[in-house]
């Protein structure tokens, strides 16, 4: 274990002339430890409708249903309606920046209602406006939905529950969280790539084998270092998340299932520097597989970014436990595959 250790040691040491993978983790120690500031502008991004409290969205609205639109326009806080008999006084008024936007409402010979909307173009606002355009359409589909309920004659698709939590609260916990927990993740794979195709790139292999260092000892090293480094970051980032005000359950947990993740990440790496020891070629493999491997998880039963976050909120299932033993035993038979295969083959073929 003594030898593993030193490689690993070594390792570590290079790692700071990386200038690239020490300003990642400085970007990364950025956003934990402010984290509580830098959701406010991220959140403007996330959901933009979520910064509209203090804005009255103004709608003119015209047409021959214009009247079944107002009432449900009025009856939202942040939105006012302004009617108009002709789409045209509407579009100049809108022109000259007195409303936001235009809704032109039209029924059909069936009944349906019809709505054209126009927003601002390359407007500051128009992210805003169009977010809030689509809120008043949801609003006025409940509205008909319901005023036409007693004449449906067969069961429309259930529309989803409206949401009233916030939108800082979903950003942290599903966006946040688990970016900051599976980023050390990806960035040890890349290192580990590195770490070993540097190694035939500069011809110090052979200095390794000189030592008492057998192949296994050298990749059980580089991939001890590189595997260590991200639960050691993720923990960081909890931390600085909790000492901000988040509030993160089961810690312990969420690191078991990073460790695994990264096991099985810079194992992926690890192989695919083994198989092609060309760096470029090799990065190029293991981004490719790890886009495929990680979006192939959203197939499962559990993704990770859901489980971190349902591990974060403090309401994990069955499902989320199990998903975590699952992706680390997966990660385990990997390391122990790769570690058979270099014990078999070693470092030359």
């Amino acid at each position: 274990m003594g030898k593993r250790l030193t490689v690993a040691r070594r390792e570590l040491a290079s790692l700071r002339s990386e200038k690239t993978i020490v300003l990642a983790i400085l970007i990364q120690l950025f956003v934990a430890a402010f984290s509580s500031f830098l959701a406010v502008g991220l959140v403007s991004l996330y959901d933009p409708g979520s910064v509209s409290n203090q804005f009255v969205v103004e709608f003119g609205v015209t047409g021959e249903a214009g009247e079944d639109l107002t009432p449900v326009i009025e009856d939202e806080q942040g939105w006012r309606a302004v009617e108009y008999g002709d789409e045209s006084a509407a579009m100049r008024d809108f022109d000259r920046g007195e409303i936001h936007a235009v809704l032109c409402v039209e029924r059909a010979p069936d009944g349906r209602a019809r709505v054209r909307a126009v927003a601002p173009d390359g407007n500051v606002r128009t992210t805003l406006v169009v977010t809030q355009i689509k809120g008043v359409l949801e609003a006025f589909e409940r509205h008909e939905r319901g005023r036409l309920s007693s004449r449906l004659e067969r069961l429309p698709v259930e529309l989803p529950p409206d949401s009233s939590s916030s939108p800082y609260f979903g950003f942290t916990y599903t966006v946040l969280v688990p970016l900051l927990t599976f980023l050390p993740v990806f960035v040890s794979g890349s290192i580990a790539v590195d770490a070993i195709a540097e190694e035939y790139d500069r011809g110090t292999l052979e200095l390794l084998r000189v030592t008492p260092l057998t192949a296994t000892d050298i990749v059980d090293g580089k991939m001890l270092a590189m595997g260590v480094l991200a639960p050691v970051q993720a923990g960081a980032w909890l931390a600085l998340l909790s000492f901000n005000g988040t509030s993160i359950a089961n810690p312990a947990e969420i690191l078991l299932l990073v460790t695994g993740f990264s096991v099985g990440v810079v194992t992926m790496g690890a192989t695919a520097a083994l198989a092609f020891r060309e760096r470029k070629q090799a990065q190029f493999l293991f981004s490719m597989g790890v886009v495929v491997a990680f979006s192939a998880t959203y197939l499962l039963p559990e993704s990770p970014a859901n489980a971190v976050a349902k591990l974060a909120i403090g309401s994990p299932t069955q499902s989320t436990h199990l998903s975590v033993v699952g992706y680390l035993v997966v990660s385990l038979v990997a390391f122990a595959g790769l570690r058979r295969l270099v014990g078999r083959r070693g470092l030359d073929s």
